[in-house]
């Protein structure tokens, strides 16, 4: 390869290496790129940079607000909407009960939002407080830096898990698909996150049926 640029020339201009060239013709000229972002300015620059975001947390309530400063990312460089990948990472838990399926998440939301970072600087624990959690947040992150793990996750409302993840039967799952995919969401990423290898691939499958269901499948 070759490069030119403002800090760093490829092949070094004083070296021995030299440029390789490929052997075989890659499947795209292009190859798309992604940025996993929180902030309001990285947000900013997966539209002006990227072609997708890989978003954690992701609230249909909050889209509009986090796709605001993707489009003006895009606008900087002419672009419009069209084509960026919006590609949520969701939890799955599949059962009758959706307030029961929230508890094997707790866990997670309680590291990303009390212990990811320092107490001054937590971009989740901030996400959070954007999406009008203040309190919560600040109990959640009180409480994990204290090692009351247990007593952090038992503080993440249910309201904040059940709009950042997938959560009960079949049907419910499919209408929250469709509500992802009016909020913006192009791509869908889900982690099983409950039960052993069996459950998991269970989960899967309920994913699969749920997304048929909710006819807004590709």
């Amino acid at each position: 390869m070759r490069y030119d640029g403002q800090h760093y020339v490829l092949p070094l201009p004083d070296g021995p290496g030299k440029a390789l060239q490929l052997t075989v013709h890659p499947v795209r000229e292009h190859i798309p790129t992604y940025l996993a972002a929180v902030g309001p300015k990285n947000l900013e620059l997966a539209g002006e940079l990227f072609d997708g975001w890989l978003a954690i947390f992701y609230s249909p309530d909050y889209a509009k607000e986090s796709l605001r400063h993707i489009a003006d990312g895009r606008a900087k460089v002419g672009k419009t909407m069209d084509g960026f990948d919006v590609v949520p990472s969701m939890p799955i838990v599949v059962g009758d009960d959706p307030r029961a399926c929230a508890d094997p998440i707790r866990w997670y939301a309680a590291l990303y939002v009390g212990g990811m970072g320092s107490r001054e600087k937590n971009f989740y624990n901030q996400l959070a407080v954007r999406m009008g959690y203040e309190e919560a947040a600040k109990e959640i992150q009180d409480r994990y830096l204290a090692r009351d793990y247990d007593g952090a996750g038992a503080a993440v409302p249910f309201d904040f898990l059940d709009a950042t993840a997938l959560l009960g039967s079949k049907e419910r799952i499919a209408d929250k698909m469709q509500v992802l995919a009016a909020s913006g969401v192009t791509t869908l990423t889900v982690t099983p996150s409950n039960g052993g290898m069996e459950e998991k691939k269970a989960a899967l499958r309920t994913a699969v049926e749920a997304l048929e269901l909710s006819g807004v499948g590709s």
